[in-house]
């Protein structure tokens, strides 16, 4: 049985981290994430998917390490703990992203209808881009 506060615990799938990141301006900023699987991965409320450019980077890593990482004005970081992960089963969030995708997509198809209907009628004069309907399952 593992100890979840063991000083050699590594970051995996499941482990909670406490990290830092430190910018080129020095300023601090901390972070409290359960590493997830991809479809799991929610970085807003603290599931960072683990093939994100950072989980890459601390992945296989202990507390105390501090390692070099550039994205944006994040010049590195330093892992401050690694204990179990604090949600045991996070939710499977591919159905909720594909019918985000769904709905963007069926708005982008939406707006070209429109330009397109609304280009036809300065030339044509037959088409009203305001009959076009909404799809009657978007809210």
């Amino acid at each position: 049985m593992t100890n979840a506060n063991a000083p050699d615990m590594k970051i995996w799938i499941g482990r909670h981290v406490e990290l830092e990141l430190k910018y080129e301006t020095s300023e601090v900023e901390r972070l409290s994430l359960d590493v997830v699987a991809d479809n799991a991965a929610d970085f807003d409320n603290g599931m960072l998917g683990e093939n994100t450019p950072l989980a890459k980077a601390i992945m296989g890593k202990q507390a105390g390490v501090t390692i070099p990482y550039r994205a944006g004005d994040i010049v590195e970081v330093r892992i401050l703990s690694v204990t179990e992960g604090k949600n045991a089963q996070p939710a499977d969030l591919s159905e909720r992203r594909e019918e985000v995708t769904r709905k963007a997509i069926a708005e982008s198809d939406r707006t070209s209808l429109v330009i397109y209907a609304s280009s036809m009628n300065s030339k044509w004069g037959q088409y009203d881009p305001g009959v076009l309907k909404e799809d009657e399952e978007e809210e």
